[in-house]
């Protein structure tokens, strides 16, 4: 049984009245191993079939990507790359002699998926929601974002990483809230705060110092 809470948008209506949006409560994530156990449970591929065919499957799918091509796959969706600038380099302006990327400061950033309509209904349809007994909660105002920068800043001087999880509990920001603030951190070179790590292995650090060579 899945189950959903109710939180407030970070914006009021037109009439300036708080607006309350579903969210289902994550309890953890289902991971290869789990997922091949049920399909030979169900089938009568071995688990070596399974995991080997999924490899293939994402391989083939990164080739497709990173030749600019999206990928559609019946029955999940259509992967799309974007774009990003790597750490370190400044954006362009457009400006008249200003600043030009090539390609060795930019970088395939993130993957979007837009689901299929049969993903979205199968979903659905193992969906089975109760409302999560707590009420909602909104990301706390009782720090500024100065004052946040610096509790990150502090934590780091005597911790060597920072995680989301961390900087939402020290400054009461929701999850969501804490993770978009600190990638506007690690994007402005003078907070001093830089990334380690992937995906949901990324973490913060504290940014290397150039060294004149």
């Amino acid at each position: 049984m899945a189950q959903y809470e109710m939180q407030e948008s970070n914006l009021p209506n037109e009439e300036g009245k708080r607006v309350l949006f579903p969210r289902m409560k994550l309890w953890g994530q289902a991971d290869l191993d789990e997922i091949t156990e049920k399909i030979c449970r169900a089938s009568t591929f071995s688990p070596g079939d399974v995991k080997g065919l999924v490899r293939a499957l994402a391989d083939e799918i990164a080739c497709a990507l990173g030749e600019g091509r999206s990928v559609k796959i019946d029955g999940l969706g259509i992967l799309t790359p974007s774009l990003g600038l790597r750490e370190g380099f400044e954006r362009e302006t457009g400006e008249p002699g200003g600043t030009r990327r090539n390609a060795m400061s930019i970088y395939v950033k993130n993957i979007r998926l837009r689901p299929d309509k049969t993903l979205l209904e199968n979903t659905n349809g193992h969906c089975r929601l109760e409302r999560a007994a707590w009420k909602f909660r909104k990301s706390s105002a009782r720090y500024t974002p100065q004052e946040r920068l610096a509790l990150a800043q502090q934590y780091l001087e005597t911790h060597p990483s920072l995680s989301v999880a961390d900087y939402a509990r020290m400054t009461g920001l929701l999850h969501d809230a804490a993770s978009k603030e600190l990638r506007r951190w690690k994007d402005d070179p003078a907070t001093g705060i830089g990334t380690q790590g992937r995906a949901t292995h990324k973490v913060y650090v504290r940014r290397r110092q150039e060294t004149a060579g």
